[in-house]
C-alpha cells in the first residue's frame, strides 16, 4: 500500500473539489484528491456529462462534461495527486495532521477539505419486480450520452427537473418520448414547465399523467413495453426502447459520518468565514456543507474553496504571514 504526503487531502473529485485544488495550489499548497469515482467530476461527470448548466459565470452555457475538463485544466499547473476510483474508509489524527486510508493507499495531510457533495450515491430504483433484468440494456438512471437515445422509444418516469430537462433535450432525437408522472403538476424550473406543455401541445411529447410505473414486458434485458397504471388501478402499455425512471438519488456519507463532525440531516456544519467544521483542521465546501442561507449552487461551492484555502494556510506554513493578492499579479505557476 503506498502513502502519499500532501499538504491539503480533499475527498471528493467534483467541480469544487478541483477548484479547491486550484486556490490552495494559489497559496503555495499542495492537494491530493481522493475520490470514489474512477474519474473527476463527481455527479456532473457521473450523472450527466451532456447536461448544459447556465450558471457558471463568464459561460452563457457549458456542458457539465467539458467544465469538469478546464478545471482539472485549472488544477494541471499545482500537479496535484489523484487517488480514484477507491472511497476514504477511515481517518485517523497522527502528528498534529491527519491520515486517510482507502482500500489501496493512504494520504497523510496537513488538513482535510471535504467537498463530497452529497456523500457517496445512487439512483433510488422503482419497486418493479424483474427490473434488474434490464438495467444497463434498456433501463438506465442516468443519461451519459444522448445520442445513444437516437430514434429509440423512450418512456421517462418523473416529475422533477431531471425528468423534464431530459424529456425536452431527447424530444430532439429520439423517436417517441413519454413522460409519465403520478400527478398532472411537474416540480421543475417554471420555463422548462412551460416548454413542455408546448411541445406536449405539438405532439412532440406525450404526457402520461396521473400515471405510475407498473411492469415491464420484454426479452433477454430488452424492453418491448412499459405498462403504467392510475390511480384507480386501470392499466396503459406504452410501447417502448428504452425506460429512464429519474426518482432521485440515494446519498449516504458513508464513513464521514463516523469522524466525529456535527451534522444537519446528512450535511457537514460549517463556519461560513472559514468553512472550519467542529473538529481542528478539517474543512467542508459545496453541497455537503450546511450553514444558515446556504445557497447549493456549484458558484458558493467555488467561493468557499477560496475561503477554506485561505483558513488552512497557516496549518501548512505556520509563522507565515499571508498577503491578499489577486492572481492578476501573482500569476499562475508555469503561466
Amino acid at each position: 500500500m503506498t502513502e502519499t504526503a500532501t499538504d491539503v487531502a480533499i475527498v471528493g473529485a467534483g467541480p469544487v473539489g478541483l477548484f479547491a485544488v486550484f486556490e490552495c495550489g494559489m497559496l503555495k499548497m499542495r492537494s491530493c484528491v481522493v475520490d470514489a469515482l474512477e474519474a473527476p467530476g463527481g455527479q456532473c461527470a457521473a450523472l450527466y456529462p451532456e447536461k448544459p448548466i447556465y450558471d457558471i459565470p463568464g459561460y452563457p452555457r457549458i456542458d457539465a462534461q467539458e467544465l469538469v475538463r478546464k478545471l482539472v485544466e485549472q488544477a494541471a499547473p499545482f500537479a496535484p495527486a489523484y487517488q480514484l476510483g477507491h472511497p476514504v474508509i477511515a481517518l485517523e489524527h497522527r502528528d498534529g495532521g491527519f491520515v486517510l486510508r482507502t482500500a489501496n493507499a493512504t494520504i497523510a495531510a496537513r488538513a482535510v477539505i471535504v467537498a463530497a457533495g452529497a456523500g457517496a450515491f445512487g439512483p433510488n430504483r422503482p419497486p418493479l419486480d424483474g427490473i434488474e433484468r434490464y438495467e444497463g440494456k434498456s433501463v438506465f438512471y442516468l443519461v451519459t450520452r444522448r445520442e445513444d437515445f437516437r430514434g429509440k422509444r423512450v418512456v421517462i418516469v418523473g416529475g422533477g427537473d431531471s425528468a423534464v430537462d431530459w424529456a425536452l433535450s431527447l424530444a430532439e432525437i429520439a423517436a417517441t418520448v413519454m413522460l409519465v408522472h403520478r400527478r398532472t403538476k411537474f416540480r421543475a424550473a417554471p420555463e422548462n414547465v412551460a416548454r413542455l406543455a408546448a411541445l406536449a401541445k405539438a405532439g412532440a411529447i406525450d404526457l402520461v399523467t396521473p400515471y405510475q410505473l407498473h411492469a415491464l414486458d420484454g426479452e433477454g434485458g430488452m424492453l418491448r413495453a412499459v405498462t403504467v397504471a392510475d390511480l384507480d388501478g386501470k392499466t396503459r402499455t406504452l410501447l417502448a426502447d428504452i425506460l429512464l425512471p429519474f426518482f432521485g438519488l440515494a446519498t449516504d456519507l458513508g464513513p464521514i459520518a463516523q469522524w466525529g463532525l456535527d451534522l444537519e440531516r446528512h450535511h457537514v456544519k460549517i463556519e461560513p468565514a472559514t468553512c472550519a467544521t467542529s473538529q481542528p483542521g478539517i474543512f467542508a465546501i459545496g453541497d455537503v456543507a450546511h450553514y444558515p442561507g446556504k445557497l447549493k449552487l456549484i458558484l458558493s461551492g467555488f467561493a468557499e474553496a477560496a475561503l477554506a484555502a485561505r483558513a488552512i494556510f497557516p496549518l501548512v506554513h505556520p509563522g507565515e504571514a499571508l498577503h491578499f493578492e489577486y492572481s492578476t499579479m501573482t500569476g499562475v505557476p508555469g503561466r
